[in-house]
């Protein structure tokens, strides 16, 4: 089965073509996803902000949430990642922890009000930067195959005494460790024409930096004691800018109901990648083949990628000031990505037409004031864009919140997200070798400090 880790940057689909490191169509599918990682608030609701707006994050989802805010101000987030990756191979599992810190989210909103002579009430100005993408990840998998009959590199590495016979396979290590982030910059312009409809408009930039280190190693040996040693070792780096536009629209029928639409369009992206493989290690009983381990080539290679458009349609329901409930529902076509030029990427269209299909994300969120204290939570389910995907592909999590507001317009929020998914690795381009199980385990703590002017 063809599985693709969708939640966390930096780890290969089982179909890879390329021994190790990603391919293009793997990266075209890693950078078509997004992260919920904006402000806390917005976190702690699982990004379910399409009806909503009023908050610095909420202009990605829909920009004329822009238009929902009283005041001007500014926000920051910073948070904190504990990502737990179980690798399975041959029966032997492994679990990989680590954390990461960052700096989430930064937004700012300026906000004018019209003279009574004018045809709009107000009208916002606002920026929003976020994390679209955190690739930072490492893993380590570890296993000897059950029937230990021969290796899956040493034969082809020609380099093996003609005299000596490695049968026995004693074990594989691999690791993969990815870095980098994917960072998008909204600018955005919204208006209230009249007390029940808000519009909106936003341009995205993005920028892409992404690394990934991987090494093989295989243990060989034969019955007198002989053994056959392989170390390999790829580095793959990707570097893109791209851009792209929303536009987007709230109504409010009652004082209690809101309504969204918006709509995100294709991104387009100039990457420039470059892989280097270094000349695989051959080490017979501990000593380096003076043939092996020499030298590397590195590829560079510049090509434009063009990921899909994306719709969501949004209803939040507003309890007065004591708390609300919000929904959103949105459609991605993975079926439309796109590498160009199309002549130099017919196999991996091709792929992308064959192998993908339309994606599906649903998000609910729902908070409750008590005085100065909010209490926030928040379900997601995405869809995995493989056709062949299995339940446990998806990605499903939760989130909780709190917020706190203090005197005049500062607020401090604080959101936990967790979520899971599974995925397979493959490590090599040969039938012999079986792939590796992972299981994604992703926290977040997000905290943010508002401030209203």
């Amino acid at each position: 089965m063809k599985k693709f880790l969708f939640l966390l940057g930096g780890l290969l689909s089982s179909w890879a073509i390329t021994a190790q490191t990603l391919s293009e169509a793997d990266a075209a599918i890693l950078f078509t996803g997004e992260d919920i990682n904006g402000s806390a608030r917005y976190n702690a609701l699982s990004g379910a902000f399409g009806a909503l707006g009023g908050d610095y994050s909420a202009i990605d989802v829909n920009p004329a949430g822009l238009a929902v805010f009283k005041n001007s101000g500014f926000s920051a987030s910073v948070g904190i990642r504990d990502t737990d990756i179980s690798s399975s191979f041959y029966g032997n599992t492994i679990d990989n922890n680590d954390n990461y810190f960052d700096l989430n989210q930064i937004g700012g909103v300026f906000v004018f009000e019209s003279g009574r002579s004018s045809d709009i009430k107000k009208f916002a100005l606002g920026f929003n930067y976020s994390m679209s993408r955190d690739f930072q990840n490492n893993w380590f998998a570890s296993g000897v195959p059950i029937d230990s009959q021969g290796n899956v590199i040493a034969p082809l590495t020609e380099v093996e005494d003609p005299d000596v016979l490695y049968p026995n396979f004693e074990g594989t290590d691999f690791q993969n460790s990815t870095r980098g982030r994917s960072d998008k910059f909204v600018l955005a312009l919204a208006s209230q024409p009249n007390d029940k409809l808000y519009i909106g408009a936003a341009l995205n930039f993005y920028d892409i930096d992404f690394t990934q280190l991987t090494s093989y190693e295989e243990f060989n040996s034969d019955e007198d004691g002989n053994t056959l040693d392989i170390f390999a070792e790829d580095a793959y780096t990707i570097l893109g800018n791209g851009v792209s536009f929303n536009v987007g629209l709230i109504t409010k029928p009652t004082q209690e109901t809101r309504f969204g639409i918006a709509y995100q369009s294709p991104t387009w992206y100039e990457v420039s990648q470059e892989q280097i493989v270094f000349d695989t290690a051959v080490f017979e009983n501990g000593n380096l083949d003076p043939q092996t381990g020499n030298g590397s080539d590195a590829f560079v290679f510049d090509y434009n990628l063009t990921t899909p458009s994306k719709i969501t349609g949004s209803f939040a329901y507003l309890f007065g000031r004591e708390g609300l409930i919000s929904i959103d529902y949105s459609y991605k076509d993975y079926k439309n990505i796109k590498l160009r030029p199309t002549n130099e990427f017919n196999v991996e269209n091709q792929f992308f037409s064959d192998n993908l299909q339309g994606s599906s994300e649903f998000r609910v969120g729902a908070e409750w004031r008590i005085d100065n204290v909010s209490l926030r939570g928040g379900y997601r389910f995405e869809e995995n864009p493989f056709r062949d995907a299995i339940d446990t592909d998806h990605i499903s999590g939760y989130s909780l919140g709190l917020g706190f507001k203090f005197k005049g317009n500062t607020r401090l929020d604080l959101a936990y997200q967790t979520s899971n998914n599974t995925d397979i690795y493959n490590f090599v381009n040969a039938s012999e070798a079986e792939a590796a199980a992972l299981d994604i385990n992703n926290d977040r703590i997000t905290a943010t400090l508002v401030f209203g002017l």
